[in-house]
């Protein structure tokens, strides 16, 4: 990215502003970016555990899977998710509070014994999964913000920072060498001046 400038002191000034300012925002970009590398691989650490835990406790129910069968579909609903929201490094993410189910009144008198039993593996099932749906949400949420994070960080550090000191180092160049022409032209002048007086 080429730093578009003019050659004077004003130039000079504002480059060097924006350069400062800069500088002192790499040393906090750099650690939001450290902190949500450290949360996103948190987020999908904790989603990949809970996943491995749904499938155990699948596993474990393996034997009950004629009885599943006999199971009402409609006894057990999903009404309600409570959530809040966290911010992690600037970065707002869900977080799951508790899931709200509605139990469909059953007859334990012409139902089967293990009904009662089966909702509650039902609501145990359920609530892992969305637990782990609402982990990987957070860690894509999370990873977007390190990719953005990432992406400033190297702007600065490779495009914007050094586009400016070579941008300041020109015009400081330039303006010795101005300063210096100034200087020496001055010196003709007056060596001018002495040698028409000497001859007058």
């Amino acid at each position: 990215m080429a730093i578009k400038f003019q050659y004077n002191k004003i130039a000079l000034q504002s480059l060097q502003k924006q350069l400062k300012v800069r500088e002192r925002a790499l040393p906090t970009l750099q650690s939001k970016e450290a902190a949500l590398r450290v949360e996103v691989k948190r987020a999908k650490d904790e989603a990949e555990k809970l996943q491995k835990e749904l499938e155990q406790k699948m596993a474990a129910h393996d034997n009950m899977v004629r009885l599943w069968g006999e199971f009402e579909e409609d006894l057990l609903e999903v009404k309600d998710v409570n959530l809040h929201v966290k911010k992690i490094a600037g970065t707002r993410t869900p977080v799951l509070e508790e899931v709200i189910f509605e139990t469909k009144e059953i007859n334990l008198f012409n139902k089967p014994s293990w009904f009662l039993a089966g909702i509650e593996i039902l609501k145990a099932l359920v609530r892992i999964s969305i637990e782990s749906e609402f982990f990987l949400k957070k860690m894509e949420l999370l990873d977007y913000a390190r990719k953005k994070t990432t992406q400033k960080v190297n702007l600065y550090e490779k495009v914007q920072i050094p586009g400016y000191k070579e941008a300041i180092s020109k015009i400081k160049r330039f303006l010795e060498d101005e300063e210096n022409l100034s200087k020496s032209s001055q010196k003709i002048v007056k060596k001018r001046q002495q040698e028409n007086k000497e001859v007058a």
